[in-house]
């Protein structure tokens, strides 16, 4: 199955990202931590180029320390920068901030050289929506200036916004790409709340998580749900988990949605822990 979609307003985006990039010292890519491959655009690797990059692994509290350790070995590999960010952790905002600084420290160096006026660095920050960058962007301006909310597809235009005197943003929509053609990454974003639930049976999405915690989560099902680790029959695994949870209707039939929607939302807000949903190949 190929997930396929393309709105009119992602399309515009792209363009004017590839138009504003000569504008920019470097990008700031945020990636969500609990998927963080699945999470890169790939239209956005065709249209950044060769352009310094920082990638920013967001909701690094709801994703396992361990394996996200691993991951920003893995971008490093690739000579990047990359850094993992709680927006909710002051100390983690000024680690954006200051890596900013860091990168394009040389850059400003080389215009003083040739007797350009000093100015703020300037950066452009892209990512898929709903990977939280509006909410970074508030936290580095310490107000409330690009608009947030708990769907996909919020920030609808580009514009510029100092930080401090520190640097620049040109903050811009999250784009999409027009397909997935591997299932599983439209699953692991479906899984964390990246793209729409009704792109997806909501079922097929959490019986996705549900094998995935069987094979690197195990304890967490146990302690969760009381599943054994033999149970393998997933309808009756669904069964065992909406009867515990009172997803029952008239009849006591357990209703299989809303027990699927239960299993995602304890992902979502981290009551099954902190939990990533794909592992770097080293």
């Amino acid at each position: 199955m190929t997930i396929q979609w393309f709105p009119g307003h992602m399309a515009k985006a792209k363009r004017e990202v590839q138009e504003k990039l000569k504008l920019v010292d470097f990008v700031i890519e945020l990636v969500d931590a609990r998927a963080p491959l699945s999470s890169q655009n790939p239209l956005l690797h065709e249209v950044l180029n060769q352009k310094q990059k920082m990638i920013v692994l967001m909701k690094k509290d709801l994703a396992d320390p361990a394996i996200t350790a691993k991951w920003i070995d893995y971008f490093k590999a690739l000579d990047h920068v990359a850094i993992a960010v709680d927006v909710n952790e002051r100390k983690d905002i000024q680690h954006v901030v200051q890596t900013a600084n860091d990168m394009a420290s040389d850059k400003m160096e080389r215009l003083r050289k040739k007797g350009v006026r000093p100015r703020p660095s300037r950066a452009m920050i892209v990512g898929i929506p709903n990977v939280g960058k509006s909410t970074l962007i508030n936290r580095l301006v310490n107000k409330k200036i690009a608009k947030t909310g708990d769907k996909p597809g919020v920030t609808k235009s580009q514009q510029w916004i100092k930080v401090k005197k520190e640097f620049e943003l040109l903050d811009t929509p999250g784009i999409l790409w027009p397909k997935f053609e591997e299932e599983i990454i439209g699953y692991r974003l479906a899984a964390v709340g990246t793209i729409k639930d009704q792109l997806l049976p909501i079922e097929d999405v959490a019986a996705f998580v549900i094998d995935y915690l069987k094979q690197y989560y195990p304890a967490v099902l146990e302690e969760r749900f009381r599943l054994e680790q033999d149970q393998d029959d997933m309808g009756e695994i669904f069964e065992h988990i909406g009867r515990q949870r009172g997803c029952l209707e008239s009849g006591g039939r357990v209703n299989f949605e809303k027990t699927a929607d239960i299993i995602l939302q304890d992902l979502r807000s981290a009551r099954l822990g902190p939990i990533t949903l794909e592992q770097p190949e080293l």
